[in-house]
């Protein structure tokens, strides 16, 4: 298994996880410091992440001083991430969604909640519709998100809130199977840590649906 480097410079890498990767260390599991270990044949440090069941765009630093100058801007918001999904049933030609969501760790879930509480954190997206159509009688439809936060499986519970869960996901109500969850990190943009230069870099997934 590899992943596909789209950008790399002494100081960040820019690759495609695969589905079923890890984005962070694991001392067993696939994952992607280890893949880019050996491409690459470096260290790199993790700056943001991307669930198992999610493939796409991930930038990860060469030194700790990148990761400290990326991790300033994720705080600051100048990095801006963008996905595509598809979806169950026939979302709205665009908008915004705004929750309130807590993450069981013990069940690995999140779940919109209603009250201010230990643990809750809000959640906003917006979204646009680019295309609708129908999977044995199920109205589908295939979206670009853009996160203005970034919680634990945060697209994935507040379309499935809306009775709207992405194909494949059978954690949060998808009645279609497949083959992977249909989401994909599909853009990235940051400011370089070290020039300042806007970078820019997309993906664009296959999403097959396989009965």
């Amino acid at each position: 298994m590899d992943a596909r480097v789209l950008f790399q410079d002494p100081h960040i890498i820019v690759a495609v996880k695969p589905y079923g990767v890890l984005s962070e260390a694991h001392d067993s599991l696939p994952n992607m410091p280890a893949l880019l270990r050996d491409q690459c044949g470096c260290e790199v440090f993790p700056v943001h992440r991307l669930d198992k069941t999610t493939e796409g765009v991930m930038l990860y630093a060469k030194t700790r001083e990148a990761a400290a100058s990326l991790s300033d801007a994720i705080r600051q918001g100048t990095i801006e991430k963008t996905y595509l999904a598809v979806v169950e049933g026939t979302p709205d030609a665009s908008g915004e969604m705004t929750d309130l969501l807590y993450f069981d760790r013990r069940k690995n879930k999140s779940y919109v909640v209603r009250r201010e509480r230990k643990g809750v954190k809000e959640a906003r997206l917006r979204y646009e519709r680019l295309d609708v159509s129908e999977h044995n009688g199920i109205p589908v439809a295939a979206v670009r998100i853009r996160l203005d936060t970034g919680r634990t499986h945060q697209i994935r519970v507040q379309f499935a809130s809306r009775r709207m869960p992405l194909v494949g996901d059978r954690r949060y109500g998808s009645r279609i199977p497949a083959d992977h969850i249909a989401l994909c990190a599909c853009a990235l943009s940051f400011p370089h840590p070290v020039t300042g230069e806007t970078m820019q870099f997309t993906y664009t997934p296959d999403f097959t649906i396989h009965i």
